[in-house]
């Protein structure tokens, strides 16, 4: 593992230039349910369909990252190096209960083609994007594009002696692109429905595209990633039936024109959240 980052400069250099079309973003624990005092993973990936490459946790990429337990907020900024060749960040929450880490990117820069842009845009339900294009006569232009990554992870550490929910999970960290579950995830069980609002700059975030994820690990070659995909309602909300235990992850994709820069025509905010539903994992 030690060599597998030796060449990290090169390597985050071109994970920063991957576009941001149709390539997730997303943080995950080595263990979702650790004992309180015992060492948690996180890292971070970039990808499709659940699938990708890890991004290491260094501060030319991590503009912030917090850590929500009790009632209390704990900003982890001075454990992210300035540079590291392992994937990953080692985090020891200490109390039982729900955990919420939130990670937010710095804003990275792309430029698309046309064609190309479109059909991101297509992928990810941003019709109205296309239409704006395409009313103001720039849908051959290239799409110059600046982005940011808000993610989230759920962790429950320990057990609850009394079966109550942490309402940790409802935490509003106030990224701009923030997806909010209305449930505890790591109350449910798979089949039952989970419901989730999301908001842009804290109002209810309607009409976006989101996807739910969960990938099935079988024989090489043979794993399948199962994507659910629907719009949130005028108050921002969006349910999904989950019909299987394990990792899941939810995301979503808002995009605005920019108005601060001639160089950027438009400004995009991923979204996703990971966490683990128990239940029956023989399927």
């Amino acid at each position: 593992m030690k060599n597998r980052f030796r060449a990290f400069p090169a390597l985050f250099a071109l994970l920063l230039s991957v576009p941001a079309a149709a390539h997730e973003f997303w943080m995950l624990p080595d263990r979702f349910s650790p004992a309180p005092g015992s060492p948690v993973r996180l890292t971070l990936h970039v990808g499709e369909y659940f699938e990708g490459d890890p991004v290491p946790f260094t501060r030319p990429y991590v503009a912030g990252l917090v850590q929500y337990s009790s009632g209390k907020s704990t900003d982890l900024m001075g454990t992210v190096p300035t540079e590291e060749n392992r994937p990953g960040l080692q985090l020891v929450p200490r109390t039982a209960g729900t955990h919420l880490i939130a990670f937010n990117s710095h804003p990275n820069q792309v430029a698309l083609s046309g064609d190309k842009f479109h059909a991101y845009l297509r992928e990810e339900g941003l019709d109205d994007i296309i239409k704006r294009r395409e009313a103001d006569g720039t849908a051959a232009t290239p799409g110059r594009e600046r982005y940011r990554r808000h993610v989230k992870t759920l962790l429950r550490v320990g057990s609850n002696a009394d079966g109550k929910s942490d309402r940790t999970y409802a935490t509003r960290t106030g990224q701009r692109l923030e997806i909010v579950p209305l449930a505890d995830p790591l109350a449910q069980r798979a089949g039952g429905t989970l419901d989730f609002q999301f908001y842009f700059d804290g109002k209810p975030l309607a009409g976006v595209l989101v996807k739910a994820w969960h990938r099935k690990d079988g024989k090489p070659k043979n794993d399948q990633t199962l994507i659910i995909r629907a719009r949130t309602d005028a108050q921002g909300k969006v349910a999904f039936s989950l019909p299987y235990a394990g990792t899941w992850m939810v995301s979503a994709v808002h995009m605005i024109a920019t108005t601060d820069t001639p160089d950027i025509d438009w400004d995009s905010f991923w979204g996703n959240l990971t966490f683990d539903l128990a239940g029956d994992r023989r399927r």
